[in-house]
């Protein structure tokens, strides 16, 4: 009855409401969706000559009632404190409402306000539900807000999984940088949020994953390198094609990233592939480190009607309905849903030792009702065994 009325709820609410460009199709699980705004700092680390890194901290998290429902402006909202803790709830409205109100060529500001008023899942500061979760960690693309995929984030809180974000900002907290450096302080502000999911009464941190859009696809492999405590690894397009130097062991590499020590499974969710001619003089594909990974079970997946930004839901959300090449704004949300349901399978699989979710990772998309033409598989399961280190 609970997942009834949540989604009549939803309903009852758009019915009041222009259609947002996002639509949630997936059904909610069993709990209902809490969300918190943490402001912190991380003090083993300055930055921007603080004595302190601050750390946005964006919570979502199983829970049973009560909160302040929320609206996609209440995550726009949080945009604006991501680097400055100083910016007062009065200054926050007021820069969303700039934002919203902007003149822009995707989207009208009335668009763009239909958009912010739109119901979201979670409710601020609802009551925690009873019981201990496995946690996932998400790293936004470059430069990308705690909140661009909010509602993967919502959905899998209501399936049973605790999540936190925080943004994506180089070692100084300002503009992120794309390279080395940018991504290992991407990777540690990762285990720094798994440190502070450690004082989380709901976290079960012996199933703990990270899943990375983009940067955070490449920053999310650094961080399992170095940190035992990361079980899974999600990527939606990530980086770790995108920029093999930092993972390929050579001159500009992490040298402590290798196939050995990123021994755990691995999601892949990729983009529609680029041509060889795209590919000739703009990639590097002398090295895959995806195809090194013989000591992790490997789940690759192409999305065909995704181009890379279209993992990220506030994307989809502001473009236009021409940013779509030749697919449809619908294809693409349609597309978006099924990425976020093989997360949650993923996760299940490897978090939760399901063994239905392993039967829908290993068939064949179209026998788990996914529309012919949009997913193909390859898997690829471990061919050895992790040799001691």
């Amino acid at each position: 009855m609970r997942f009834i009325s949540m989604v009549l709820l939803y309903c009852a609410s758009l019915s009041a409401h222009a259609a947002p460009h996002y639509a949630y199709l997936n059904p909610p699980g069993k709990y209902l969706v809490g969300f918190q705004l943490v402001k912190q700092y991380d003090y083993s680390r300055s930055s921007q000559g603080a004595s302190a890194r601050a750390m946005q901290t964006l919570v979502w998290y199983p829970a049973k009632h009560g909160g302040k429902r929320m609206t996609y402006a209440d995550y726009l909202g949080t945009a604006f404190t991501r680097r400055d803790f100083s910016v007062s709830d009065a200054q926050v409205a007021q820069k969303t409402a700039q934002l919203i109100n902007q003149p822009g060529k995707a989207l009208t500001p009335a668009q763009r306000q239909a958009e912010a008023d739109s119901p979201v899942w979670a409710s601020r500061d609802a009551k925690p539900a009873t019981g201990k979760f496995p946690l996932l960690i998400y790293a936004p693309g470059a430069n990308g807000p705690a909140h661009e995929n909010a509602e993967l984030c919502e959905y899998l809180a209501s399936q049973g999984y605790v999540v936190i974000a925080s943004p994506s900002v180089d070692g100084q907290g300002r503009v992120m940088n794309t390279n080395l450096d940018g991504a290992e302080a991407q990777a540690a502000d990762i285990a720094y949020l798994i440190g502070y999911a450690h004082s989380l009464p709901q976290v079960d941190v012996g199933h703990i994953a990270v899943a990375g859009f983009s940067w955070g696809g490449l920053a999310n492999v650094l961080a399992a390198a170095k940190d035992q405590r990361i079980r899974a690894l999600v990527s939606l397009d990530g980086s770790m094609r995108g920029f093999p130097e930092y993972i390929n062991g050579g001159k500009d590499a992490a040298k402590y990233v290798t196939p050995e020590r990123v021994n755990v499974p691995l999601l892949y969710l990729s983009a529609r592939p680029r041509t060889i001619e795209q590919l000739e003089g703009s990639y590097d594909v002398s090295f895959s480190f995806i195809n090194a990974m013989k000591y992790s079970d490997v789940y690759y997946y192409i999305l065909h009607p995704m181009a890379h930004t279209n993992f990220s839901t506030s994307q989809i959300r502001f473009s236009g309905d021409d940013d779509f090449e030749e697919y449809s704004r619908e294809e693409i949300v349609q597309a978006h849903n099924w990425a976020s349901r093989y997360v949650l399978e993923f996760l299940n699989a490897y978090l939760k030792d399901d063994s239905k979710s392993r039967e829908f990772l290993a068939a064949r998309p179209v026998r788990n009702g996914v529309p012919p033409h949009m997913i193909t598989a390859d898997i690829r399961m471990k061919s050895a065994a992790t040799p001691a280190q």
